[in-house]
């Protein structure tokens, strides 16, 4: 819904024309950028078997069951004592494993 002229000083547009120019500039660059905003959607992470416990909602016994089993290795990152655990990750490997069983 473009109807004013590209020449027109921004002082001189209408608010409702000044609205019109701004969602179409909005909506020419998201269709530009097809789920940009999904893919950056930043990551959690859980440290510990005491985070794994409450991502998971179950025991201490059964996230350490979990973690040795080698069932969401690829989320799990250990240096020494620290275990850091990318939370979408373990999550969706969880899912995966379970319903192989």
């Amino acid at each position: 819904m473009r109807t004013t002229n590209s020449n027109k000083r921004v002082i001189d547009l209408t608010l409702g024309e000044l609205l019109d120019e701004v969602e179409a500039r909005v909506r020419a660059i998201r269709e530009n950028k097809p789920e940009a905003e999904e893919r950056e959607k930043p990551k959690r992470y859980v440290y510990g078997l005491k985070g794994l416990q409450k991502l998971l909602g179950c025991s201490k016994t059964t996230a350490s069951r979990l973690k040795q089993s080698g069932k969401i290795d690829e989320a799990i990152t250990q240096v020494g004592a620290l275990i850091i655990i990318d939370a979408d990750k373990a999550l969706e490997l969880a899912k995966k494993n379970n319903k192989k069983q």
